[in-house]
């Protein structure tokens, strides 16, 4: 029992002695994001909650093995269920990015909406907290749930910069971001033009959401073009995959070679058109 008990005493000497004397974490280089948070913040854009990046992965792996398994009893080559098996685990994130798209242009039209509201609720003259707080009762209903958690957090803690850094970090949206800093500017100055700031933000949002759908309106026949070009080749393969004469010369190496060289050649002009045509996307740079 002595023995015991020195060693839970030298354990935690040591302990202390090591937190002491390890050296700090090097901090992290501004503006850089880790590829974790980018997915964290897909996620949270796409309004999957409850969804981790590490759930994502799993899910990923799930869907490709089954995928592998299932065109590899269909077809009875390996080549082209290796194939199809990458499409699948592709998929859920494909699922991820289209949602977050879908769902950013939702709350884009949303939040000239949401800054009106914070307007009339501080010409009735409640205070920026509690007109943010309203929010999460009056509000949009997409935006209802992370200016609900605001209040609860505010009304929990008292601090108003900090519960507006996790409603930032809940959005995890560039309109959020620019949205939040400037009530944090605004509370920070003080004055009598917050209604005038809240206005001509509001005016600026509208004004950038109609640009933004108009040129993504003329984009989209480019967008599915690609798309489809991308995805002919393939649906051409899965039916030919029903014909054991065809199957046959994908299971020799040359096969294997021309499923690889295609699936590259499709991965290279998708993204090189996708990037031709696409449009300026608003980043985080207010994290």
């Amino acid at each position: 029992m002595g023995g015991f008990v020195g060693l839970c005493l030298g354990l935690g000497l040591f302990l202390i002695w090591r937190s002491v004397t390890a050296p700090p974490p090097a901090p992290r280089a501004p503006g850089r994001v880790t590829r974790r948070e980018r997915v964290a913040d897909l996620l949270a854009q796409a309004g999957l909650e409850a969804v981790t990046p590490g759930g994502l992965l799993a899910s990923c792996l799930a869907v490709g093995g089954f995928a592998l398994v299932l065109v590899l009893l269909v077809s009875r080559s390996l080549p082209i269920a290796v194939a199809f098996s990458v499409i699948a685990a592709w998929s859920p994130v494909a699922l991820v990015r289209f949602r977050a798209r879908q769902r950013r242009r939702e709350l884009r039209e949303l939040w000239p909406e949401v800054v009106d509201n914070l307007a009339s609720g501080v010409r009735a003259g409640l205070s920026l907290p509690e007109a943010l707080s309203q929010l999460g009762i009056r509000g949009p209903a997409e935006l209802r749930r992370p200016f609900q958690r605001f209040g609860e957090d505010y009304r929990a803690t008292g601090r108003f910069f900090d519960s507006l850094d996790r409603l930032k970090a809940a959005l995890a949206d560039p309109v959020g971001d620019r949205v939040v800093e400037s009530l944090r500017m605004a509370r920070q100055v003080g004055g009598s033009d917050l209604g005038g700031l809240l206005r001509t933000l509001s005016a600026f949002l509208r004004e950038d959401a109609r640009t933004r759908a108009e040129l993504e309106t003329r984009q989209g026949w480019t967008v599915n073009a690609a798309r489809l070009a991308v995805a002919a080749p393939w649906i051409v393969l899965g039916m030919l995959a029903l014909r054991p004469q065809a199957v046959a010369a994908y299971n020799t190496a040359a096969g294997a070679v021309v499923l690889a060289v295609g699936g590259a050649v499709c991965v290279v002009a998708y993204r090189l058109m996708m990037r031709i045509g696409r449009l300026p996307e608003d980043e985080r740079v207010l994290r």
